[in-house]
């Protein structure tokens, strides 16, 4: 769906901001506890989910635009948009037909009570937070990969989703798009024997080899809002908008951006996520100059356990497809490509025509739509309605799917292997990188 061109009504805009905030524009937010559904699991008044977006920019405009179709069907009631920019949150407002009230601070949409669900499509140093405020305050939550910036973080929003019983969707898509379904049920049925190394490639991160000086924020962005749970900086462009993804706190690089997508989907395949304990080595090029600190190129090897198998991340990588990025399944009786992660393209043809064996065990797949970003929420909104709040990708899939790519680049950055218990979420015998599982919130954006 196109969204339509934003008209310039900023006298409309800002009366329709300043009422969503009311009296207590000046007030911090409380965000008591609340249940806003009809009944547990349900969605609430005419059998429509009431949902607010949370940053607008990017994926932000993709979520938008999938909830004004389910809102055609009758199926959802968008009732508030927010963004810490102004002009996109202007956009998105407009793109209503300005009937959502839109907010520019997270906090003031999550006290109303008549909202029952949120998308999150905010920069990653925000997931975490805004993830477990929303939960505190019964919502069910969709927000974007990769889960979290720390493991701690991902910890806390599987705490969060559990104890307050409510569905948490990450945005890897391609579990519930066809690509990833075909190659699945195929290598998963012994399309290539069994599978003991799977590659990825990708290219690689981009450099800040011609810095720029600090400024003043554009017009209408609220930087100290953006900055949310990072230390304080001056603003730079280099930082924000979609650059955000070459910091290691805020972003982390290809491997936490496209490794959330691509072993997301190579744990599926590989029925692998209950191996939560692995070893980890990565080694990479870090920039030298500019603001940007992730690896340019990176080379990140898992060992895995009972059973035995390996996951290489190569950026660049041996590009076997023909495509930017992907995986390949490398079995006993040969190998299976995946270019991309399974969501934007076709699965290899060799998997879309494989024959099911007897006996063959089938995966699972949903097809509501053929649009897999609106099938993935299509299948968030069914585990609510079904009251099982255990989406395709749940929170606690996200948050191993995140460890993977957190500990790579904590690997790289300390320099050794590590060894990681999955069961008790540290590293054996290494109490410097378990320091760095976590990291302070700055106040008052904090958990």
């Amino acid at each position: 769906m196109t969204l339509s061109t934003p008209t310039t009504n900023r006298r409309g805009f800002l009366k329709a901001t300043a009422a969503a905030l009311g009296a207590s524009a000046f007030a911090f937010p409380t965000l008591l506890p609340s249940r806003a559904l009809g009944a547990p699991g349900q969605p609430g008044a005419g059998n429509q989910f009431v949902v607010g977006i949370i940053g607008t920019g990017g994926m932000g405009g993709t979520h938008l635009a999938n909830m004004l179709r389910f809102e055609k069907e009758g199926k959802v009631r968008i009732a508030a948009v927010c963004d810490c920019d102004d002009n996109r949150l202007e956009a998105a407002w407009e793109n209503t037909g300005k009937k959502a009230t839109p907010y520019r601070d997270y906090r003031y949409l999550l006290e109303r009570k008549d909202i029952d669900c949120v998308m999150i499509a905010t920069p990653d140093h925000w997931h975490a937070v805004q993830t477990v405020h929303a939960c505190q305050t019964g919502k069910h939550v969709y927000v974007e990969k990769p889960a979290s910036v720390t493991v701690r973080d991902g910890q806390a929003m599987v705490a969060a989703a559990r104890a307050n019983k409510v569905a948490v969707q990450v945005g890897a898509q391609a579990r519930t798009a066809k690509g990833a379904w075909y190659t699945c049920r195929a290598v998963r049925n012994g399309i290539v024997g069994k599978v003991n190394k799977v590659t990825c490639w990708h290219y690689a991160s981009p450099a800040d080899d011609k810095p720029v000086p600090d400024t003043q924020p554009p017009e209408g962005l609220d930087w100290d809002l953006w900055l949310g749970p990072l230390p304080w900086r001056p603003y730079n462009h280099r930082y924000q908008p979609g650059n955000f993804r070459w910091l290691m706190e805020s972003g982390g690089g290809q491997i936490r951006d496209r490794g959330a997508h691509q072993f997301s989907t190579v744990l599926w395949c590989m029925n692998a996520d209950h191996q939560t304990s692995f070893t980890v080595e990565a080694t990479g090029t870090v920039p030298t100059q500019g603001l940007w600190d992730t690896a340019i190129d990176m080379r990140a090897l898992f060992q895995f356990k009972n059973p035995d198998w390996t996951l290489e991340w190569g950026q660049p990588g041996d590009k076997v497809g023909k495509l930017e990025f992907g995986n390949v399944f490398w079995g006993e009786h040969g190998h299976l490509v995946l270019e991309w992660e399974g969501g934007y393209k076709p699965a290899n043809p060799e998997a879309v025509n494989f024959q099911m064996p007897p006996g063959a065990k089938e995966v699972y797949r949903t097809d509501e739509y053929e649009d897999f970003n609106m099938n993935h929420k299509a299948d968030w909104f069914k585990s609510i309605r079904e009251g099982h709040l255990r989406p395709a990708v749940d929170i606690e899939i996200a948050h191993r799917t995140a460890t993977l790519c957190n500990l790579a680049n904590l690997s790289m950055i300390l320099g050794r292997k590590i060894v990681w218990d999955g069961d008790k979420q540290e590293a054996v015998g290494d109490a410097q990188a378990n320091r760095l599982l976590s990291r302070p919130h700055r106040h008052p954006y904090a958990i």
